[in-house]
């Protein structure tokens, strides 16, 4: 039996070794020290960890059985609601949650947590009460600042999100996403505060590489608003290359994954599953190709619902049926039922839907057959335009394959191929959206896309500026603006610095 003082200092190890991210040491260490105590902080280090590995089941099993003793444990509530919320199962998250703010109210992990939920759900609105509340508890907390920055930013608030943003930056200035997010708001010019300080902070060496390469993409976005071309190409240049550095991609992986789609639906005789209950509207291709742009219009109809970027179907394909060719009218079934059990949990009632994922373009033979009577969107933009932007913005959703110019001209050929393949194989499904039409001819785009989607007419779909929810991606700004047939080919500013890639793009759309 050892001494409280040393079994104390046990468990600052074990912390210590959570925070480094030794998360296989920590389940080991702390599975000892449960075997001595049934203290709620290892049971809470213990779930940490296993959640740290991405063990969701595992720290839920374990944490709901020392609940059942003690029900009312709001540490043990949070971290299962966590848990849950990581697994994209929102609905038990949700129930967690409300039992654990029924426990305390003014817990700020859990308003904290549930903000991020209803967050996560597009209702902002609900997510910033949770996130107020919390931040007259603790002002000073930085996920709370940076929270009700990331917030107000998706509905358009700008000056409510920079002053937040530049709150959480006080606490913690080495946060150089939210850096990144500021820029996205500010038209700058050489005397800019903000720019200064970009400028100052960045020659500070002890910066990570991650943190670092925000700051060249912010750059990145100041130099053009200056007409600094040659900057901020450099600085865009500089923060991709961190970047591909930093996650080491390989595009291979995604090439084996575009020919095991295109294999499956080679191989398999595949029947759809019966029609759904919801019409979903998937608005895909690549990103930056005018998806925030199309469900915002979209959205605008007063019977859609607008979904924003889900990631449901990529989790039901890859996990449940690409590798998998037996009993498949009952696992697109099940699929159906997954699906559209996670899109009701938004809103009751659902009649149509929009889930604007561009990289589902990945998947549009499996929407077919899962969802029957969905509807698909594909968004077409000028090629070298819309790589240009994708190499030229850093996303928080990890396409990688932006990150190089040589990963991203494969890429898009790939993405070109899977659609030719698509559209051989599905006929008359798949609406072909073109960008540059839409800003030169918005009225008549718009009218024969809502007919594509079988809805009514609607007026407010002109009127897509007007729509009030929120846009968590980067197109939040455009997305929010009316349509102006202006700067279509923002590449052309940076043509002294494209050519060779211009050529290769060129060269391989040949072949």
């Amino acid at each position: 039996m050892i001494s409280q003082e040393e079994f104390k200092k046990k468990i600052h190890i074990v912390v210590n070794k959570l925070q480094a991210g030794l998360f296989d040491e920590v389940i080991a260490d702390a599975k000892k020290l449960l075997k001595m105590s049934n203290d709620q902080v290892i049971i809470n280090i213990l779930s940490l960890a296993y959640q740290g590995k991405g063990d969701f089941d595992n720290s839920i099993e374990l944490l709901k059985k020392f609940l059942q003793a003690n029900p009312k444990n709001i540490f043990f509530l949070n971290n299962i609601g966590l848990s849950y919320f990581r697994k994209h199962e929102l609905d038990k998250a949700e129930y967690y949650y409300k039992r654990a703010i029924d426990v305390n109210p003014n817990y700020l992990n859990i308003l904290n947590n549930y903000g991020n939920l209803k967050k996560e759900l597009n209702f902002f609105e609900e997510a910033l009460e949770y996130f107020k509340k919390a931040f007259l508890l603790e002002s000073e907390n930085f996920e709370i600042n940076y929270n009700l920055g990331s917030t107000y930013q998706a509905l358009g608030e700008e000056l409510e999100a920079i002053k937040y943003f530049e709150k959480a930056l006080k606490i913690n200035p080495n946060f150089t996403k939210i850096d990144r997010h500021i820029s996205s708001m500010i038209n700058y010019d050489k005397n800019n505060k903000h720019f200064i300080t970009l400028k100052k902070k960045i020659l500070n060496k002890k910066l990570k590489i991650y943190e670092k390469l925000e700051l060249n993409f912010a750059l990145g976005k100041a130099y053009e608003d200056m007409k600094d071309y040659k900057n901020a190409f450099i600085n865009i240049e500089k923060g991709n290359t961190l970047m591909k550095n930093f996650t080491e991609y390989n595009i291979n992986a995604d090439e084996k994954l575009f020919k095991d789609i295109k294999k499956f639906f080679i191989n398999n005789s595949v029947k759809p599953a019966k029609k759904n209950k919801i019409k979903t509207i998937f608005i895909l291709g690549m990103p930056r190709s005018g998806t925030s742009l199309v469900e915002q219009i979209i959205s605008s109809h007063e019977k859609v619902f607008g979904g924003g970027e889900l990631d449901y179907l990529n989790q039901i394909v890859t996990k449940k049926i690409l590798n998998n060719s037996d009993k498949l009218d009952k696992i697109f079934a099940e699929s159906q039922d997954e699906y559209i059990s996670k899109i009701s949990f938004r809103r009751d009632n659902l009649i149509n839907f929009t889930d604007k994922s561009p990289l589902n373009f990945r998947w549009i033979g499996f929407i077919l057959n899962i969802l029957p009577n969905s509807k698909i969107i594909h968004c077409q933009r000028d090629m070298l335009e819309v790589c240009w932007s994708n190499y030229k913005n850093q996303f928080d959703q990890g396409l990688y394959y932006s990150n190089d110019l040589y990963d991203l001209t494969r890429f898009y050929h790939m993405y070109d191929d899977l659609m030719k393949f698509w559209g051989n194989k599905f006929p008359n499904k798949i609406y072909n959206l073109d960008y540059e039409a839409l800003v030169n001819n918005p009225e008549k785009t718009i009218r024969e896309m809502i007919k594509f989607c079988q809805l009514d007419w609607d007026d407010n779909c002109l009127k897509h500026h007007e729509n009030k929810r929120g846009i968590k991606t980067v197109s939040f700004n455009q997305a929010r603006k009316p349509i102006y047939k202006t700067k279509i080919k923002n590449s052309s500013l940076y043509a002294d610095y494209l050519g060779e890639f211009k050529k290769s793009l060129l060269i391989n759309n040949k072949n």
